[in-house]
């Protein structure tokens, strides 16, 4: 997905409102020391590269790290935020995760969202919606993309 920053949303978006090329954008977020040592913590991501200040420069990195569960938990967090699923998010189903850029404490998120497929199920009361989710930073340069797909009421 690439061109214009899509529109922001205010309510939850109904299977017929996502339709294939439907585009939005979640709010931002900016991720914190906090948010890192929380999470990592409390996840059990004992690793230096997450717990050593030193360790990601030893490596060419040039900030602390972020693990890619937690952009993509803190990327999830926003779409719901942005009230697309607001009351019509019934499911996840699955989907895929590609880690494309280094996200660092510091780093500012925001979530372009495009529908990529939407088909109705057999029962008719909801469909199957799938998505194109790019997570971009402060400098709107692509750190990760993930493709959910969801069970939406019709």
């Amino acid at each position: 997905m690439s061109g214009e920053r899509p529109e922001s949303l205010q309510r939850g978006l109904h299977f017929a409102d996502q339709y294939v090329g439907r585009r939005f954008r979640s709010g931002t977020r900016t991720i914190t020391e906090f948010d890192l040592m929380s999470f990592v913590t409390s996840a059990g991501f004992n690793e230096d590269l997450f717990l050593d200040a030193a360790a990601p420069a030893e490596l060419g990195f040039t900030g602390r790290l972020v693990p890619g569960a937690l952009t993509l938990a803190i990327a999830e967090g926003l779409v719901i935020s942005s009230g697309a699923l607001s009351g019509t998010g019934m499911a996840f189903l699955g989907g895929s995760i590609e880690t494309k850029a280094p996200v660092y404490v510091g780093d500012t998120l925001e979530v372009w969202v495009e529908v990529t497929a939407a088909r109705m199920t057999s029962r008719g009361d909801r469909g199957v919606v799938t998505t194109r989710n790019e997570v971009r930073n402060q400098r709107g340069e692509l750190v990760l993309v993930f493709t959910p797909s969801r069970m939406i009421k019709a």
